[in-house]
């Protein structure tokens, strides 16, 4: 969730320097699936982030009084616009009124072909001025340590949760039960237009996020030992430990920050999404190898912030070709060794977040589906952010870590 929030506010601290704009601190979305509470400042370091961007953009905690009553326009900005849209369609609204809310916030800026000026403000907002409010920070560091105390360890962001798994409609390795639940629970959030899914095409296409259990085969297919330490990136996992004893039983160092930390030093934070989830980024970002189960908003998030810092290693599952290895393997077909090890690591040996520039739309696409299919800005901020194309924390060694 809070990942969502870093690109939607990152990208609103450009569009302000665009318009010449003073931004007020955003609201955040309280209407989510989670329903979270949070306010900005229970989430993010407030002054840290009006003090960063005081030289950039000028950035107010509330609306000023004498504005409150001032004509307003609300608008569905432009999604991917470049800077003649903010210019030509935008500014001269500040003609007729003096507030601009923006309805949308995510997606309004491009990736690519923006001024230089523009992309590096976009990751000084993203990278160092979104810092997490002190008792995150505070804690997110002690679980790093705590979690350090085992051993160089991968951090994995298993997006096995009820609501990824019901929007998605990916059901494989649950029981019929769980997938009606799913389906209802689809079916009643209003807000998710998809609502008829066909699970086996979705997870043939790679549409789906790994299974604990199919995690656990990669890993080990990858050549990590069982005595390597996983912290788990995750909220509840969906099913609960029955879902989790495959991979429990190869790894049995399996982590949370439930199992590094005391309830009573998690209760500020337990009842709140985003915060719990803010957690979880810390550690993802600062462990020695991250694997996501799921490219979402998050693990696109975690591994453009590993980049900024100096390409640390991100490995992204081909998903896709993994679910055909693993569908051979449970139909007898392929078995569990050499072989099928061999060919996980031939897959991925360019996928470990090694320095590349990012990567434009894919052929043939057109319209929206073009700006959608490129690699997001803050997935891989170089060249743009990034003065060198290497770094001494690269290493483009699958199984070292």
């Amino acid at each position: 969730m809070e990942c969502i929030l870093l690109r939607m506010i990152s990208d609103m601290v450009a569009v302000a320097r665009i318009l010449n704009a003073t931004l007020i601190i955003p609201e955040l979305d309280k209407k989510s699936f989670w329903h979270d509470k949070s306010n900005f400042s229970d989430v993010f370091d407030e002054e840290h982030f009006i003090n960063s961007l005081a030289n950039d953009v000028k950035v107010e905690k509330k609306l000023p009084k004498e504005l409150v009553k001032a004509p307003k326009s609300v608008r569905y900005f432009k999604s991917w616009s470049g800077v003649d849209y903010y210019q030509d369609e935008i500014s001269p609204l500040w003609d007729h009124r003096q507030v601009i809310r923006a309805a949308k916030s995510d997606s309004r800026l491009a990736n690519n072909h923006l001024p230089p000026d523009i992309q590096k403000l976009r990751c000084r907002a993203f990278f160092q001025a979104l810092r997490f409010a002190p008792p995150i920070e505070a804690l997110g560091k002690l679980l790093v340590e705590r979690m350090r105390s085992f051993g160089p360890y991968i951090a994995l962001h298993l997006r096995y949760e009820k609501d990824m798994l019901a929007f998605s409609g990916c059901t494989y390795g649950l029981s019929q039960t769980e997938s009606e639940e799913l389906a209802v629970i689809r079916e009643n959030t209003t807000y998710w237009k998809v609502k008829d899914i066909d699970p086996l095409e979705q997870r043939s296409h790679g549409y789906c996020p790994l299974t604990p259990k199919e995690v656990g085969m990669f890993l080990s297919g990858l050549g990590y030992p069982s005595s390597t330490p996983v912290y788990i990136a995750a909220g509840e996992i969906y099913g609960g430990e029955s879902h989790m004893v495959d991979l429990q039983s190869r790894f049995p160092i399996l982590m949370n920050k439930e199992k590094l930390a005391s309830a009573e030093e998690l209760r500020p934070f337990s009842q709140y999404a985003a915060q719990m989830a803010a957690l979880d980024y810390i550690v993802s970002v600062e462990s020695n190898v991250f694997i996501p189960s799921y490219s979402g908003n998050m693990a696109r998030a975690v591994a453009g912030h590993r980049r900024f810092l100096g390409h640390r290693k991100t490995i992204s599952p081909d998903r896709k070709a993994l679910v055909r290895l693993f569908d051979k393997v449970a139909s007898g077909l392929l078995k569990e060794g050499e072989r099928l090890s061999q060919r996980i690591i031939d897959i991925h040996q360019k996928r470990l977040g090694s320095p590349r520039k990012r990567k434009g739309p894919v052929s043939g696409t057109k319209g929206k589906d073009r700006f959608r299919s490129e690699e997001a800005f803050y997935e891989n901020p170089f060249p743009d952010c990034l003065c060198q194309p290497g770094s001494p924390a690269s290493d483009d060694s699958l199984v070292s870590i």
